[in-house]
């Protein structure tokens, strides 16, 4: 079997580098030695599990990215950069036909969409790569399709709580309010209630230390008109690892994709887990 050429984005980035270690141990995947950065980095090399990567600034990917093409042949790219680099950064990508999974959230998504389908591209686009949570919002849309309208009148509390370095709200958690939406409830995303300061995780959250660095802890909580009936959910993550699964699995199922000759499509993981 030929294993698929990645490029993972994002690098030194915490998530992009535990992809990276993922991706070294899998034998499906070969891991190139390059990775776009932002321009804020001053490193030229970062390493990961021994091997050593090169990181391009965006003043540099041109010619670089041009010349991993030609001596590398097709890849697929893996990002995990900013939120205000998403749209730059997959304009990049269909502009130079390289096919890639998207795991940073932000930006304008639905623009983010358009810019894959107006190419010869395709790509995975999601807001968490965690299986297990998208098998959740699998069910939450299914709710959302079959039972339109059936929590009229609740309402709704969202909590979510990242690590301090999440620059944007949860697309997870955003996600789940439009599921929520079609179920009737009026709320709108930007009441989601975001967590970022340490001490009140710690402390308030009851978040272990040793994920205050990385984590992902949700809550929604329903709660009806006359205050009989409260419904809750809850998806708690501590670390990063449950993400480079669910990527890993993303990059095969778009390389089958691109194989049956698939062009200007975006799959999200609902897709790679019935695929």
């Amino acid at each position: 079997m030929d294993k698929i050429n990645i490029m993972i984005n994002g690098l030194p980035g915490n998530v992009a580098s535990i992809i990276a270690g993922h991706a070294l141990k899998d034998n499906r995947i070969t891991l190139l030695p390059h990775s776009l950065t932002g321009p804020e980095i001053e490193a030229d090399q970062t390493t990961v599990a021994g091997m050593s990567i090169e990181l391009i600034r965006p003043a540099d990917r041109e010619k670089k990215v041009a010349d991993l093409v030609t001596s590398h042949g097709p890849f697929i790219s893996v990002d995990y950069t900013h939120p205000s680099a998403v749209n730059d950064n997959a304009a990049f990508y269909c502009n130079r036909g390289i096919p890639f999974v998207m795991g940073t959230t932000g930006g304008d998504r639905e623009k983010l969409v358009q810019t894959v389908t107006a190419s010869t591209i395709c790509a995975v686009i999601a807001p968490n790569m965690a299986k297990q949570i998208v098998g959740i919002q699998a069910m939450m849309e299914y709710a959302a399709t079959t039972f339109p309208g059936i929590f009229n009148g609740y309402t709704l509390t969202v909590r979510e709580s990242h690590q301090a370095g999440k620059a944007d709200t949860s697309g997870t958690a955003k996600a789940m309010v439009s599921y929520f939406n079609r179920m009737g409830v009026d709320f709108s995303t930007e009441a989601i209630a975001m967590e970022r300061d340490p001490t009140v995780q710690r402390k308030v959250w009851k978040i272990p230390e040793a994920y205050l660095s990385g984590h992902g802890w949700h809550s929604y909580r329903l709660t009806s008109p006359d205050n009989t009936v409260v419904f809750e959910f809850q998806h708690n993550v501590n670390g990063r690892d449950i993400y480079a699964e669910g990527t890993v699995d993303a990059v095969c199922y778009l390389d089958q994709k691109l194989k049956t000759g698939e062009r200007s499509r975006v799959f999200s993981m609902i897709d790679v887990l019935k695929g």
